[in-house]
């Protein structure tokens, strides 16, 4: 338990820090970069023309949108002939289209979801162009919607900035500078950084091995700092060459956990007063504090199912002293290697240590659950506007409770705010049961499945989890390169990334455009401990309602059927 203690340790003033970091950039105060930055910036708005004009709140989503499908568009056509561009020393073949519409869909949303082995399934030019590149676009669009819901919160006029200078800024700012430095320590601890092809070896058995070497760094850097999950291998951070030592390990979870927590001190911080100074916003420390306790319930649960081992292997005979080592590596054991499991399905990042599919049925429901919530820390940004519904629904129903009209930082939340929250939570759980369903009740959904029972059923409720909430690990149980598959959980990582980012965008339009009201004695508190448990009792409740009768079906019945 001490290690992860001592990352949980590491972590708490990592995240203060960049939290402070967080709001200069995001309020555009000055900072030690901008003096080489601001050139960097001005070449960027030259060449593409922007004008720096401040958008309102319609054409900011349009500017999104916009952005994000051209990328889509000339990615997906780089997919599609890989194999006659260069940077491809493998001789990689093109990749099939709706494998390709999957993976593009995939890496724009921030799941990096992944339907192909990325060592034999891309070319360096296409790992790098359309994979890496992506995962900066992908996470800085998550932060900058997220920047522009809070500024409309917290503001007392209309006002959202420029969806175009914000994106640059995040990148030139935050995204490039924080990746070069976690490259540099993978590199150091034994990640490749190359453009040579891969070597062909002699094992010590005396067989021949193809070795995939390629600018793994670079992507693992990025893949961490900006929650997206998606591996240079096919077997993702288990591989000693993307997570080579324990060092590495500690690096990419702090790196995921770093840019979503700070998310939440950026907002406490915009909500404080700051003519004084202060640490951390109260705001802000009370969603820290429900998001942090959601995380540690997880992390217990997790780490108690996997350290007791599996019964049917203790009937064998087998010692389980070190808990279920199977499908982890003994590099990290069951500490990490469930600390990796719980932080990278909490911050929806995707990446993983261990195979996800041999967890122990409650080992493994906990990343299913945490992906279900899609609100415990979650992907950078993202996360913390989902959470917010949440923290807007808590306090519609606990002032309906004690006859308060509801309000949250000024502004009432009415009737029209609360069918576009209600409509937000339901999007999540829908595009989840909805596709499961249907998964389960077609022929070509059911020839994926490759685990009979409740099992099987885990690992469908995983995969469509993982789309949704725009995570990207899987069981990887199913059999998933198929147009059903790669269709339907397109589809799935889409709406659940798009649908509630205009929702959401829209809740804080309406908002910022309403009167602003000064606190009185009568308004419900949202800045104190008593609120925060309150916060923590409606996300559980929603998530038992919504996710228990799949649960009970799926590794609840699991896990009973293996003690019985």
């Amino acid at each position: 338990m001490w290690q992860i203690a001592l990352v949980l340790v590491i972590y708490l003033p990592l995240v203060i820090v960049a939290g402070h970091y967080l709001y200069q950039v995001t309020m555009q105060q000055k900072i030690w970069l901008d003096p080489v930055m601001n050139r960097v910036d001005n070449i960027i708005y030259k060449f593409c023309g922007i004008k720096q004009a401040d958008m309102t709140g319609k054409q900011y989503v349009i500017a999104l949108i916009l952005s994000n499908a051209i990328m889509v568009f000339i990615g997906y056509l780089i997919l599609r002939i890989q194999s006659t561009l260069f940077l491809n020393p493998n001789d990689i073949d093109n990749m099939e289209s709706t494998l390709s519409f999957n993976t593009i869909i995939s890496f724009m949303t921030n799941t990096n979801l992944q339907h192909y082995s990325g060592e034999s399934g891309l070319s360096y030019l296409a790992q790098m162009l359309v994979i890496t590149f992506m995962m900066f676009t992908s996470a800085a669009t998550g932060y900058v919607a997220c920047m522009a819901f809070c500024r409309r919160l917290v503001a007392k006029s209309d006002t959202i900035g420029n969806f175009f200078v914000d994106f640059v800024r995040v990148i030139t700012r935050l995204l490039i500078p924080l990746s070069f430095i976690v490259a540099l320590i993978l590199v150091a601890q034994g990640s490749p950084q190359t453009l040579k092809g891969n070597e062909t070896v002699q094992t010590i058995e005396g067989k021949m091995q193809d070795i995939a070497l390629g600018p793994i760094a670079s992507l693992e850097s990025i893949k961490h700092i900006g929650t997206n999950g998606g591996g240079f291998n096919g077997a993702n951070s288990t591989t000693p060459f993307e997570n080579p030592t324990v060092i590495s390990n500690i690096v990419e979870m702090l790196s995921m956990m770093l840019l979503p927590g700070a998310c939440v001190v950026t907002f406490g911080l915009m909500v404080a007063n700051r003519r004084k100074k202060t640490l951390f916003g109260k705001q802000g420390l009370v969603i820290f504090a429900a998001m942090s306790i959601l995380l540690l319930i997880g992390l217990v649960t997790c780490y108690i199912a996997e350290s007791a081992g599996n019964p049917i292997i203790n009937n064998l005979g087998i010692s389980q002293d070190i808990g279920s080592m199977e499908g982890k590596e003994m590099r990290f054991g069951i500490p990490q290697s469930v600390l990796f499991t719980v932080v990278t399905t909490a911050f929806t990042t995707g990446s993983i240590n261990n195979m996800h599919d041999s967890l122990t049925p409650l080992g493994g429901m906990v990343p299913m659950f945490n992906m279900m919530l899609n609100v415990v820390f979650g992907g950078k940004g993202v996360g913390l506007m989902n959470m917010m519904m949440y923290v807007m629904l808590t306090i519609f129903i606990a002032c309906l409770m004690i006859g308060r009209t509801p309000q949250f930082l000024g502004k009432k939340i009415e009737e029209k705010e609360m069918k576009l929250i209600a409509l937000c939570i339901l999007i999540h759980p829908a595009l989840i049961l909805l596709f499961s369903a249907l998964a389960v009740a077609t022929t070509a959904g059911i020839a994926g499945i490759t685990n009979p029972g409740a099992h099987g059923l885990s690992q469908v409720l995983y995969e469509y989890a993982s789309s949704s909430a725009n995570n990207g690990s899987g069981f990887e149980g199913l059999a998933d390169n198929s147009p059903f598959w790669n269709m339907t959980t397109g589809f799935a990582m889409f709406f659940g990334r798009y649908l509630s980012i205009i929702i959401q965008l829209a809740i804080a339009s309406l908002l910022a455009k309403k009167l602003w009201h000064s606190d009185s004695v009568g308004t419900l508190k949202t800045d104190n401990p008593m609120f925060t448990f309150l916060l923590i009792a409606i996300v559980l409740m929603i998530g038992a309602l919504t996710f228990l009768p799949a649960l009970a079906l799926g590794p609840i019945t699991e896990h009973l059927q293996i003690r019985s």
